[in-house]
């Protein structure tokens, strides 16, 4: 028999997990990534994390630095950045973890889902076929085959060679 274990979602499940002082997309700092705030990309305009309690692994964030809480507020420069930051993600994902599919979307609002409503953000979720199994049918339980960090450090180098592009 084999044991699926993802430990670091307990604490998010029962509720427990620490607060993140401040804004979640706006890490204290200038650092460009921070491995211990799963940061993998930080600019001028644009900010990628990779999410604490992914729905699959490789689970991004992607949000405007500007703290703004819905995409009618996003200026006509921020937008097509914005969406560039998503694409280039989402491409940067394709080549490091090869998904077979994506879920891209934003929840605006608390009653559409958004777990942190005041700040928009995109969610950039890598899919797989046959990725949610009996477990999530039955005991909305998911499995994660890889350790935070080990993604992480999987994307970190991807991330910054865009950063280093970016900023030529």
């Amino acid at each position: 028999m084999k044991t699926l274990m993802a430990p670091w979602r307990m604490e998010h499940v029962e509720g427990k997990a620490e607060k993140v002082a401040g804004c979640l997309f706006e890490p204290t700092g200038a650092m460009s990534f921070d491995r211990n705030l799963l940061l993998l990309y930080r600019d001028t305009n644009s900010v990628i994390l990779l999410n604490r309690f992914p729905y699959t692994n490789g689970h991004l964030l992607v949000a405007p630095i500007r703290h703004i809480d819905c995409i009618t507020a996003l200026e006509i420069s921020e937008q097509t950045l914005l969406m560039g930051m998503v694409s280039k993600a989402t491409k940067i994902l394709q080549e490091q973890l090869h998904p077979d599919g994506f879920n891209i979307g934003c929840n605006i609002g608390k009653v559409a889902g958004a777990g942190i409503a005041d700040h928009l953000h995109f969610h950039i979720v890598p899919r797989w076929e046959d990725d949610h199994n009996f477990m999530t049918v039955l005991a909305e339980v998911r499995s994660i085959p890889e350790h935070l960090l080990s993604t992480f450090d999987k994307l970190l180098p991807s991330f910054q060679k865009l950063l280093k592009n970016n900023n030529i």
